[in-house]
């Protein structure tokens, strides 16, 4: 075998891993078409089923190594109006069609058998996609590596990296040399390694998001605004995202900023999106609000790919990192391993650089996304 050694930049699970909303989805935030158009449809089958793959190998490394992170199965897509409710449902017939994901589809009344909201105007339910804590996941997964032999080291960013038939990794306080390298940096390399891999950055954008967790309610109210204890999330582009913790918090996720700042007023604004959803949650005390980033990529397409032969690089996950990045170290262990069939699929995806250069690509993007946001009042 080979010695593992993680540099990470601050605490494990400190930014993306342990901040998230704790949804593990099945497929890709670009959708299948995405993937056939690039890959033809054979290799998009298999996309699609190592998707699937990223989900199983949760439970696996949950069973496997004892980890307790309140994993559940279950999820929700909703529709908030009669365009966007067509568009759901053509596109769970044609998952179902293409690629056999079963799912229940609801319209109109019988949309509150699934959630206590009147918000909506179609659902649909799926079984495979679902939710755990996050936090409790990474860190047992962290657990896990050191038992396996794993040396992680943290405030320990990369400040460069010498490419070469060896590699070598600078910290402030030593380097690590070694064979084969993997950058999982992602929206983090910007900010604590700027001059490490700077080619793959124009091709990923940080984007803030953010959640709160209310007081705890009670375990028949859970059930109440959500049935089945699924996660849910809307299809809106500037979409909301929400689930019931195991200490019956319900917790919820929406609202985006394109700069590293914290909004103003984000408790006000987290509940008024809260309210939409949830009137009769109103007056109920707010207890945590908490925000970080998502490294999109332009496609919301995962980018996988090599610098050079032995550099390895893992970015792009969209909004679907849970189980996507389970798989991504999966498949760079594949391939530093010398099977590298399964990674090479995804490094085959054409990314393109987020217009506008460094000064201009961030309003570029808001304004983009300031149109879709408008589309999403249609």
């Amino acid at each position: 075998g080979m010695q593992v050694v993680v540099l990470e930049a601050d605490r494990i699970c400190s930014g993306a891993s342990g901040r998230n909303g704790g949804q593990a989805i099945v497929g890709f935030a670009s959708g299948q078409q995405a993937f056939e158009q690039q890959l033809g449809p054979a290799d998009a089958r298999r996309a699609w089923d190592m998707s699937l793959e990223a989900l199983d190998l949760i439970d696996s490394r949950i069973a496997e190594f004892g980890i307790d992170c309140d994993r559940r199965l279950g999820y929700l897509y909703v529709a908030d109006s009669p365009r966007k409710a067509r568009a759901l449902e053509q596109e769970m017939q044609r998952t179902e069609r293409d690629y056999g994901l079963g799912c229940e589809m609801v319209h109109g009344d019988a949309v509150r058998a699934f959630i206590g909201s009147d918000r909506y105007c179609a659902a649909a339910y799926e079984g495979r996609s679902g939710h755990l804590h996050p936090l409790k996941y990474g860190l047992g997964l962290a657990r896990a590596a050191r038992q396996l032999g794993v040396r992680i080291f943290e405030r320990s960013a990369v400040r460069s990296l010498e490419r070469g038939t060896q590699l070598r990794a600078v910290c402030d306080r030593g380097q690590v040399r070694a064979r084969f390298a993997v950058l999982a940096g992602n929206c983090a390399l910007a900010e604590y390694g700027p001059g490490v891999a700077a080619e793959i950055r124009p091709r990923i954008m940080p984007v803030g998001t953010y959640m709160v967790a209310t007081a705890p309610l009670t375990q028949a109210k859970c059930a109440q605004l959500i049935a089945r204890d699924a996660a849910v999330c809307d299809n809106n582009f500037a979409l909301d995202y929400f689930r019931c913790s195991a200490d019956h918090r319900l917790l919820f996720g929406g609202r985006v900023s394109y700069t590293t700042m914290t909004p103003r007023d984000l408790e006000a604004s987290m509940r008024q999106r809260v309210r939409r959803v949830y009137p009769e949650l109103a007056t109920v005390p707010i207890e945590f609000v908490w925000g970080g980033f998502v490294d999109i990529s332009m496609n919301r397409m995962p980018d996988f790919g090599r610098l050079g032969d032995n550099l390895y690089y893992l970015q792009g996950f969209s909004g679907h990192g849970v189980a996507l990045t389970g798989l991504a170290g999966r498949l760079v262990a594949e391939a530093v391993a010398g099977q590298a069939q399964r990674f090479d699929l995804f490094a085959r995806l054409r990314h393109r650089p987020f217009p506008g250069g460094p000064w201009l690509r961030t309003p570029s993007l808001a304004l983009a996304m300031w149109y879709q946001q408008l589309r999403d009042l249609i």
